[in-house]
């Protein structure tokens, strides 16, 4: 069967789709420390060590993690997708888009949901979330962030994506056809799956899009990460 894949694998979960790491406007957790510091600014935007936490926790809820299992490279894997998603978030201010409605982000915290079967009551619920230093209303902030930066990539770029007949049936003879082969399925006709390869396509095309897009937003604005070097392919990213 078609594999849907999510755009870009810095930003969105790796993918979320990515998944998917919260963004820093998202409301701070009660028990975030007094002292706090700044791990990175975006223009003129200031990203402190209790977003990063915040994200942390987030990604750690949706991907069923303990933070213990973090290692170096996540943490600054998801401080990366921090900086790709509030310079999208800017993009936000001067774009047309179907932002997330409350039935849409009440349908994504419900899949959050059944990651955790031992919480399916409400009261057990709430216990998992602060066991990630997260409320409800936090979840709510960062699925609907995570909705409204997905729905500003496609609005900006599937509308330049092209997929010509050539290339489904190129994919279909390749790709799926042989998958099937492997997988001891029976062969499905090209018409029956022509629609759902178009759009495995588009995305394919729509996460290149995008690597592109945040390479150019980041080198033309103003991202400084203090004391953390930039790992590879963060242009634009000056360190102190």
């Amino acid at each position: 069967m078609i594999k849907r894949l999510h755009p870009h694998a810095t930003v969105f979960i790796s993918a979320l789709a990515l998944l998917f790491a919260g963004l820093s406007l998202a409301p701070r957790r009660a028990s975030a420390a007094v002292i706090d510091r700044i791990v990175a600014t975006v223009n003129s935007h200031v990203i402190l060590q209790s977003d990063w936490d915040d994200a942390l926790c987030y990604e750690a809820l949706l991907t069923n993690r303990n933070l213990a299992q973090f290692t170096d490279d996540d943490r600054r894997a998801v401080l990366d997708r921090l900086i790709d998603q509030e310079l999208l978030r800017e993009q936000m201010k001067s774009a047309d888009f179907p932002h997330a409605t409350d039935a849409e982000v009440a349908t994504r915290v419900a899949e959050a949901r059944k990651l955790y079967p031992q919480a399916a009551s409400d009261p057990a619920w709430r216990d998992l979330l602060a066991q990630y230093h997260l409320m409800e209303k936090d979840l709510v902030a960062h699925v609907r962030q995570q909705i409204d930066v997905m729905r500003l990539v496609d609005a900006r770029l599937r509308p330049t994506v092209e997929i010509d007949s050539k290339s489904i049936e190129s994919y279909y003879r390749d790709q799926f056809v042989p998958k099937l082969k492997q997988a001891g399925a029976s062969e499905v006709p090209l018409a029956d799956v022509s629609a759902k390869i178009r759009e495995l396509l588009t995305q394919e095309k729509v996460s290149e899009l995008l690597v592109s897009w945040l390479q150019n937003l980041r080198s033309e604005g103003h991202v400084r990460v203090p004391g953390v070097a930039p790992s590879a392919g963060d242009a634009g990213v000056q360190s102190q």
